[in-house]
């Protein structure tokens, strides 16, 4: 009988992961920077059918509309067009990269991000500290349109998960510009990792159009610490994906 880590491992192969699925260019830079961009990991028309999905279940749940939820959660039950955020082999092996255990997902999300919002506070997903190498939480951020520095890009601090450290521990202003930080203005297809120990945050968007995007969160299955955002899949979801995708929802 297998073990539940032979399982999982064997569950990360049949959805296409080896040992080569990134280079060792691709770990040193995750493991360094603390994010890696994965381009080409999307179609314009993949992109497009997700963004048409996107906006059709903000219209159906009136997300972002006041008194309504601010995000549109656990969109992999809502649409199959989501099912890559899950499945993708190059997203699975930078998440087990960084987790090094069994993970799970904690579903897709995304949250309107019209001209004149998203500026965020530098943060992490993930509200305790962390040791170096002992993390316990990783993001995927799928751009649907490309990101530039007018329409609210993400910003990421290098190096900062190795730190330790909290952004609001150490910043008197989690708005301002960060000296080191990086903007995410990549193309659309590409799909950004991050490690959600690194200080990070959304920009203003000072664009005359829309930011769409979702993501895809991860976290090590035997956590010590809850985390609230929910999990699980609908009963379409659980006939549509294979075994080994379901199981990355198990508790």
């Amino acid at each position: 009988m297998k073990s539940k880590q032979e399982q999982f491992q064997r569950d990360l192969y049949e959805l296409g992961v080896r040992q080569n699925t990134l280079s060792s260019d691709e770990k040193v830079h995750l493991d360094e920077l603390g994010f890696l961009p994965l381009h080409g990991i999307l179609s314009e028309h993949q992109a497009s059918l997700m963004r048409e999905a996107m906006e059709e279940l903000f219209v159906l749940e009136k997300t972002g509309q006041k008194d309504a939820a601010s995000e549109c959660s656990n969109m992999q039950n809502k649409s199959d067009v989501f099912d890559i955020c899950v499945t993708h082999p190059r997203v699975l092996a930078s998440i087990s990269h960084v987790l090094k255990e069994e993970f799970k997902s904690l579903g897709v999300h995304s949250r309107p991000n019209p001209p004149g919002s998203g500026a965020q506070d530098l943060h992490t997903d993930w509200g305790l500290p962390r040791a170096p190498g002992e993390y316990l939480s990783c993001n995927s951020m799928w751009p649907l349109v490309d990101f530039t520095k007018e329409n609210g890009v993400t910003r990421i601090v290098p190096r900062t998960h190795c730190s330790g450290k909290l952004p609001k521990d150490e910043l008197t202003d989690l708005k301002a510009v960060h000296p080191e930080e990086v903007l995410m203005a990549v193309p659309l297809g590409t799909v950004v990792i991050f490690n959600s120990h690194a200080w990070h945050g959304a920009t203003l968007n000072r664009s005359q159009s829309d930011r769409p995007n979702v993501t895809s969160f991860w976290c090590r299955r035997q956590q010590p610490d809850g985390h609230s955002r929910p999990n699980g899949l609908s009963e379409d979801a659980t006939n549509r994906l294979s075994e080994a995708a379901r199981r990355l929802f198990d508790p």
